[in-house]
């Protein structure tokens, strides 16, 4: 059996070919699928699990119906839609996980994250990422009507998309100590995350040991990429969406 991996899909209604990329791909998952981990930033933005429209329902109807074909589905959120609840995940089927969380396959152990955390050159992101993950910034958020949340998040997203075009690509990329920290403290010598849009797969020693770290890149129009973690180990693909349409 194998395990999939996706991040960074951005889903938003303006971009309808992502989302037909994402159902089509769901629709074609093989059946040695044994589970689906979405490793954050699924969508563009999330304003929380009172919010509804048909993209967010039929995300919902794809992920609940890849559930009934026996699929695992794990969520980790992203810096885009961190206000993802439960209530959400519950009705797709998907189970919440940490932003740091382990697995083992094989007898070898992997560490899932976003990836946000490890850009730490970027101090005024994870300034911004401290007070955006506190529970009191998240409630006073959530008390909002949708209209002013939907209002903040598109002038957040905007702001962000603004100063990310201004920064250098090193400030906003991982930071290989801080890699290496948090492989060290989960005892992990591999490591699979999203966020900096940079799909690749890095090898460098940790501990006297080879170690990998494995970047998923994001999906456009046209493209999508994912991670198939089975007995022949890690492989990184990037595929067209149309090679998922009948």
């Amino acid at each position: 059996m194998s395990l999939y991996f996706i991040s960074d899909l951005h889903l938003q209604t303006d971009k309808p070919c992502i989302t037909q990329g994402f159902v089509s791909y769901i629709a074609a998952l093989p059946d040695d699928a044994e589970a689906l981990y979405i490793l954050g930033d699924f969508f563009e933005y999330w304003v929380g699990d009172d919010d509804r429209n048909d993209l967010i329902d039929q995300v919902q109807t794809t992920l609940s119906a890849l559930k009934k074909r026996g699929v695992t589905l794990y969520f980790q959120h992203g810096n885009r839609d961190f206000l993802l609840g439960k209530q959400y995940a519950d009705r797709c089927g998907m189970t919440l996980l940490d932003e740091e969380h382990v697995i083992d396959y094989d007898g070898t152990r992997y560490l899932l994250m976003h990836g946000d955390s490890l850009c730490t050159s970027d101090t005024e992101y994870m300034a911004f990422r401290q007070q955006s993950r506190n529970p009191e910034w998240q409630a006073m958020m959530l008390s909002l009507s949708l209209e002013e949340r939907h209002a903040l998040a598109k002038n957040v997203r905007d702001t962000s998309q603004t100063e990310t075009r201004m920064k250098a690509d090193d400030i906003t990329d991982v930071t290989q100590a801080a890699v290496e920290e948090r492989m060290r403290a989960n005892d992990v010598q591999q490591l699979i995350h999203g966020h900096t849009h940079r799909p690749k797969q890095h090898e460098f020693n940790l501990s006297e040991s080879s170690a990998t770290r494995h970047v998923l890149g994001d999906w456009s129009d046209t493209n999508g990429w994912d991670i198939r973690l089975s007995a022949n180990g890690v492989v990184l693909n990037k595929f067209a969406h149309t090679d998922h349409t009948s």
